[in-house]
């Protein structure tokens, strides 16, 4: 197999300083910060220092880049874009903003990340039938999901990418899938978001939630939530503050008029270095080719992990993950029979290569900047454990 590393992800790679220490895996996780993004950041806390609150508005200014590089990368309005601290936050703005109904149930999947399962178990509360699809092995089952959906169904949930094997659905088909229903769609994008192209429009995509500090490279409590312009009124806002209504900086009117806008759901202040933070991540991919349509961004993590599943199954390794076509994601699990997974990853740490364990499988989960080098010297730590 040919491995590509041209001057262009070498470039991607020299924006990242944690290649000078790492051979880092762990993006499915928490991904370390981009050069630019932790300058950035820096620069935020000398301001603060320095100037107070006399310098709050250029802050604004950059927070609503953040806003707009967001909505570039997934082929969204700006106005349909708030600003959260998680993906949890966003799951939970849909989960408690739907006005539910006797008799309504939603639809999800038994090995989603726990914060796409309690927001929605907490809804059982209110009378609410959550039917959970149980995945055996490493595929959802389609038509069982369609025969789940029904005329009481509101919603259908589902991770882009699974946190644990790393199967990768296609958007459209579950979105088509509830609406065929009846129902309404939501997309956990965290772990696809940043790499993979999504067009939400032509995916027909009613809600989205990532955190930022996974595949889009940004700090943690910064991430992006998407709802569909004419859903708007469809969510009743929770956490409400000053900062979701029209007139949010006239604090002497009260009036309970929200925002024409996504922002709506912001509540009150933001977290404003890990924005701007995030707004400098989503721009280092952008310029390197991510985008809604197509990304280079995604096609050079496929390449990425090909070549990683083919080292690690020569090294011994059993796959877990499908590498099959558009199944594929930057997620790879695996086992090394005879090894414990936590003795590979105690050994990784020991010779500076990091990855995850999750349950009884190692996961590994490269970005565009990893190489040939740390591919190798992944498979080095794989031979240290006896």
């Amino acid at each position: 197999m040919t491995f590509s590393d041209d001057s262009r992800w070498q470039a991607f790679r020299q924006a990242m300083p944690v290649t000078q220490k790492w051979a880092y895996f762990d993006h499915a996780a928490v991904a370390p910060l981009p050069q630019t993004t932790a300058e950035s950041i820096t620069n935020w806390c000398q301001q603060a220092a320095h100037e107070g609150d006399t310098v709050w508005l250029s802050w604004e200014q950059a927070i609503e880049k953040t806003r707009e590089s967001g909505a570039k990368l997934m082929g969204a309005h700006p106005d349909e874009i708030a600003l959260v601290s998680n993906t949890t936050q966003g799951i939970n703005i849909v989960a408690e903003g739907i006005s539910w109904k006797p008799g309504d149930n939603l639809v999800v999947l038994g090995n989603e990340f726990p914060s796409n399962l309690y927001p929605w178990l907490h809804q059982q509360a209110k009378g609410v039938e959550v039917r959970v699809i149980p995945v055996e092995g490493v595929e959802p089952d389609l038509s069982r999901i369609a025969e789940a959906c029904d005329t009481n169904t509101r919603i259908l949930t589902i991770s882009w990418v699974s946190y644990k094997t790393g199967w990768r659905i296609d958007p459209a088909t579950l979105a088509k899938i509830a609406h065929d229903a009846g129902a309404l769609f939501f997309l956990d994008a965290i772990q696809g978001m940043g790499v993979f192209p999504l067009d939400v429009r032509s995916a027909d995509i009613d809600f989205l939630a990532a955190d930022g500090h996974k595949w889009m490279l940004g700090p943690e409590g910064a991430g992006l939530f998407y709802c569909k312009q004419e859903l708007l009124d469809e969510l009743h806002p929770i956490g409400v503050g000053w900062n979701s209504v029209a007139d949010r900086k006239n604090f002497d009117k009260t009036d309970l008029t929200f925002r024409p806008t996504a922002a709506r759901y912001e509540g009150g202040s933001q977290n404003m270095p890990g924005l701007i933070g995030l707004g400098a991540s989503l721009d280092l991919l952008l310029e390197y080719g991510a985008g809604p349509q197509t990304s280079a961004i995604g096609e050079r993590v496929l390449q990425v992990t090909d070549w990683a599943c083919e080292a690690l199954t020569n090294a011994g390794a059993k796959l877990i993950t499908s590498r099959a076509g558009d199944e594929r994601s930057s997620i790879v699990s695996f086992q090394v029979p005879g090894k414990l997974p936590q003795a590979l990853r105690a050994a990784g740490q020991k010779m500076g290569v990091n990855f995850s364990v999750r349950g009884d499988f190692v996961r590994l989960s490269p970005h565009a900047y990893n190489n040939q080098a740390d591919i190798a010297r992944l498979v080095e730590t794989l031979a240290a454990v006896e």
